[in-house]
């Protein structure tokens, strides 16, 4: 599998860098989150995620499928039909979405 720069560079540091740069950035995790259980076209993710640009969108979902996170499956049909999914390594992420969503809306309550 290639490596990114980022995660190439993270990799010289510890573990939590790597992790960190395979899922840090905008709307990675949401993407996890959504992706959780579920495979989703282009258009159902971006509905599921909310307010994010299709331009950033596409980034997140082509970084996430390099770092082997996300499949991106393409079906030969008029129009074109793509569908995304998390791989094997991606679906391990499902507890650490869990938990992160939980503290999430904990945080939310005391905060706001």
């Amino acid at each position: 599998m290639p490596v990114r720069d980022p995660v190439l560079r993270a990799m010289d540091v510890c573990p939590v860098e790597v992790a960190i740069a395979v899922l840090g950035g905008s709307w990675k995790m949401t993407i996890v989150k959504h992706l959780t259980g579920a495979t989703l076209r282009f258009g159902e993710l971006a509905r599921a995620v909310g307010a994010v640009s299709a331009r950033m969108l596409t980034r997140q979902l082509r970084e996430l499928e390099t770092d082997g996170i996300v499949h991106r499956e393409v079906y030969a049909e008029v129009p074109p039909r793509v569908e995304y999914s998390l791989t094997e390594l991606g679906a391990t992420l499902a507890p650490l979405v869990a938990m992160l969503d939980d503290w999430g809306a904990r945080y939310q309550s005391q905060a706001g």
